[in-house]
């Protein structure tokens, strides 16, 4: 077998550039709510996957944004973060089953996006309180719900990447 007779993965087809998620997530609707996230996602693990999982159980659908590189470099989370690079991040997201569309945004914060989305549902982890997020204003105002999903206790990427750099 050679590299060219291999196939791009079926599910790159969940990537999607900010311009084309309106109309991605227009017809994603025809599956039911669409349920919306963020986040880095620089290191996945059990704790994103569960998170991820519970969210898209939510709804028709799960449109994950990505905070770009130069956006989580802005969350202070150290010089070196994200360790992977936002297109290396978006694929990995769009592998996951519980995923239905990846996109990414570049600003501190996903509000833009979301006003451009409009999703029916707002999930966030568990850390966050809804009631001070503007997202959730936001969402609200138009009809929508906002919802905080617990985290999976022991998992988080600042942790892992300490323990990584301890060894």
């Amino acid at each position: 077998m050679t590299a060219h007779s291999l196939t791009a993965p079926a599910f790159l087809h969940k990537l999607s550039a900010r311009g084309e998620a309106v109309q991605r997530v227009a017809a994603l609707r025809s599956h039911g709510p669409v349920v919306f996230t963020n986040g880095v996602f620089d290191v996945l693990h059990r704790g994103h996957a569960t998170y991820l999982a519970q969210a898209r159980a939510l709804g028709g659908s799960l449109v994950v944004a990505l905070n770009s590189d130069a956006s989580a470099r802005r969350l202070g989370k150290g010089p070196d973060r994200p360790l992977n690079a936002e297109a290396d991040r978006a694929v990995l997201i769009a592998a996951l089953e519980s995923v239905s569309l990846v996109t990414w945004f570049d600003e501190d914060t996903p509000l833009e996006l979301i006003r451009e989305l409009r999703p029916d549902i707002l999930v966030k982890g568990g850390d966050y309180d809804m009631s001070k997020l503007a997202e959730t204003q936001v969402v609200e105002a138009y009809g929508g719900r906002a919802q905080a999903i617990a985290f999976v206790d022991g998992y988080s990427t600042t942790a892992l990447v300490t323990k990584i750099r301890a060894q």
